[in-house]
């Protein structure tokens, strides 16, 4: 089979091309800018293209399949020699179902934590042993890569996006799974650029559920009034509802308690409690005995930036996330001052993405903050002017977020040093964005807060 990708160096992107590659078929691909690491992952597979561009001759019709990646536009010259020789032009998710259309097929979705259990997920299969395709949103300790794709499994396990396909195919990538497992984590309002009003938003889950395959499994948070209406309206569905794993802690450590047994756990807060819960229930269903689930997942760490420990000593520990969202930002907050009730919670958001950035969206983050005692948001203005929206001020986001004694800083120079001035005893300091925080290097900067 050959293979090209249009705007190979995208994260999920460059992943495929690595998995297609590994399992044997000729990959090609272009792109006008590749960062790391996309940049050594496709030069450590020799996928790496000689030169930066888009060029029409890489388009013939000896190709299987082209791949069009979110980073291309609509009149990018490849795509359009493709359409002009009327081939066909897949998006990521779609030739991710063409892949594994004769295998059961699971797909995590939801506003927050479908990363979390869809690792969760492949961590368990992976320690028992069984073999399985996936997708996956985040690098996952144990994997070379994010995606993986095989002739002799039976089983794909996807991350479902409910962000556009392609460039030129504005349908959630969910809707192109077609699950006989589906897991819904909760609704919460995001990406106002392509769903600019929450009902469209909220509509998109409830397509979702229409695709599961017939007889298919519907496993959904059962305190979300999105997800019980959606499953109340679609009542040939198998739907199992989930509340929460029940735990015990002691001196900082978590503890589940299955069949006579203690099973300690890496994780912790309430919003990890419920991933817990879903990934157990798809687990059972997909033939994981209970016990063998809990065994599993003692050694479960996370994904990258998923309440990733950056560093910790006696008494201070920080913390980063890739939390951004209002409600991810809530939960991320509640569960460090949940897990640490006695130490000082310093928490830091960055506004980065384009529903962040907002004016009309901000209201949507009062309240994410309160469990913090102590609260900072930074955001760039030169993002904003970038992503063509309307100014935003530091009052906008104070009043947006109504927590008292929020402080906010739009000069990276003074974010840095505010930062940089850190000193930690008996607190904590939670990190959370989805972009860079003004280029620091947390690694480095955790440790000598630390120390």
């Amino acid at each position: 089979m050959r293979v090209h990708f249009i705007a190979i160096g995208g994260s999920a992107m460059h992943n495929l091309a690595i998995a297609l590659h590994k399992k044997g078929f000729h990959v090609t691909g272009s792109d006008d800018e590749v960062f790391e690491p996309s940049k050594s992952r496709l030069s450590n597979h020799g996928l790496l293209p000689s030169k930066e561009g888009w060029f029409p001759e890489n388009i013939s019709e000896e190709l299987d399949a082209i791949i069009l990646g979110m980073h291309a536009r609509p009149d990018n010259p490849e795509l359009l020699k493709a359409q002009k020789l009327n081939l066909k032009v897949y998006s990521y998710p779609e030739y991710l179902y063409q892949q594994t259309k004769g295998k059961k097929r699971v797909v995590i979705a939801g506003s927050h934590g479908k990363t979390t259990i869809t690792s969760m997920l492949l961590h368990v299969l992976k320690t028992l042993g069984r073999k399985f395709d996936f997708m996956v949103g985040a690098q996952i300790k144990g994997f070379d890569t994010m995606v993986e794709l095989s002739d002799d499994s039976d089983i794909a396990i996807f991350e479902g996006d409910e962000y556009l396909s392609s460039p030129i195919d504005r349908r959630p990538k969910f809707l192109w799974y077609k699950p006989h497992v589906a897991l819904v984590t909760g609704v919460a309002w995001d990406h106002i650029n392509v769903f600019p009003t929450e009902e469209d938003y909220n509509y998109q889950f409830d397509l979702f559920a229409r695709t599961l395959e017939p007889g298919g499994s519907f496993i959904y948070y059962q305190r979300d009034a999105v997800l019980q209406k959606i499953a109340s309206e679609n009542l040939s569905l198998r739907k199992l509802p989930y509340d929460e794993v029940k735990t015990v802690s002691r001196d900082g450590e978590t503890f589940v308690e299955y069949d006579g047994e203690e099973y300690e756990l890496k994780v912790f807060g309430h919003h990890n409690f419920q991933n817990l819960a879903g990934a157990l229930l798809v687990a059972k269903d997909i033939g994981v005995p209970e016990n063998d689930f809990w065994e599993s997942m003692q050694s479960f760490e996370g994904a990258a930036r998923r309440l990733q420990m950056l560093g910790e000593n006696k008494d201070a520990a920080v913390f980063y996330d890739f939390a951004h969202a209002p409600s991810k930002v809530k939960a991320t907050v509640a569960a460090v001052k949940d897990q640490f009730p006695d130490r000082h919670l310093l928490a830091v958001v960055e506004l980065h993405t384009f529903s962040s950035l907002n004016g009309d969206f901000l209201p949507q983050y009062k309240g994410a903050m309160d469990a913090a005692d102590e609260a900072v948001v930074f955001f760039n203005p030169e993002v904003v002017a970038h992503k063509q929206l309307s100014e935003i001020t530091e009052n906008d986001v104070e009043a947006a977020f109504a927590k008292k004694g929020l402080k906010v800083f739009t000069d990276g120079i003074k974010f840095k040093q505010f930062l940089a001035g850190q000193k930690l005893s008996h607190a904590n300091l939670l990190l959370m964005t989805s972009g860079n925080l003004c280029g620091i290097d947390v690694s480095a900067m955790a440790k000598e807060i630390i120390e």
